[in-house]
C-alpha cells in the first residue's frame, strides 16, 4: 500500500468517525489500524537500512523497542530482550525460568543490597518483554551477621 493510499483510508475513516455517531467506534478502530499499518510499513523499510550498531543502541530505548515489538520487526529474540531490560536495573537480576503458558518470568537476585521491587522490573520488562505479564522475585538470602568478639554474658542482678 502506497502513502497515497493510506493517506485516503485514513481521510475515509475520518470522514466516517465524523459523520456516523453509532459507527464512531468502528471508524475510530480503522483509523487506528491504518495508522498502525502505515507506520508498520515505514519501520519495515528503515530498519534494515539502518547499520547494525545504530540499530543496537536504538534497542535500549524502550520507545523504539516498543515500537519494534508492536510491528514484529525486533531483530532479538525473547531470551536478548529479557537480558536486555534486565541490564537496565539498578540492581543485578538474573532469569531463572519463563513459563509461556503463564508469562511468569522467575527471577534470581545476584547480589545483596537494597534491591529493587516486582512493579520496578515489570517496568523495565514491560517495553522490552511484553510477552513476560508476572514476575516472581526470589529474595536475596539475609546474610548472618558475625560479630568480632564473642557475646557478653548478660549481668545477673
Amino acid at each position: 500500500m502506497t502513502a497515497e493510499q493510506t493517506g485516503q483510508r485514513i481521510q475515509q475513516a475520518l470522514d466516517a468517525l465524523a459523520d456516523s455517531g453509532a459507527d464512531a467506534e468502528r471508524a475510530g478502530e480503522r483509523l487506528v489500524r491504518e495508522l498502525i499499518g502505515f507506520h508498520g510499513q515505514g519501520l519495515a523499510r528503515l530498519v534494515p537500512a539502518l547499520p547494525p550498531p545504530a540499530l543496537e543502541r536504538m534497542l535500549d530505548d524502550p520507545a523504539v523497542a516498543g515500537l519494534l515489538l508492536l510491528h514484529d520487526l525486533h531483530p532479538e529474540d525473547l531470551a536478548a530482550r529479557i537480558d536486555r531490560a534486565l541490564a537496565a536495573l539498578p540492581e543485578r537480576v538474573e532469569a531463572a525460568g519463563f513459563d509461556p503458558d503463564t508469562g511468569t518470568l522467575r527471577l534470581r537476585r545476584t547480589a545483596t543490597g537494597c534491591g529493587c521491587g516486582e512493579r520496578e522490573v515489570e517496568a523495565v520488562l514491560a517495553c522490552h518483554a511484553p510477552e513476560v505479564t508476572a514476575v516472581e522475585l526470589e529474595r536475596a538470602p539475609q546474610l548472618l551477621q558475625i560479630g568480632t568478639r564473642p557475646p557478653q554474658a548478660a549481668e545477673v542482678r
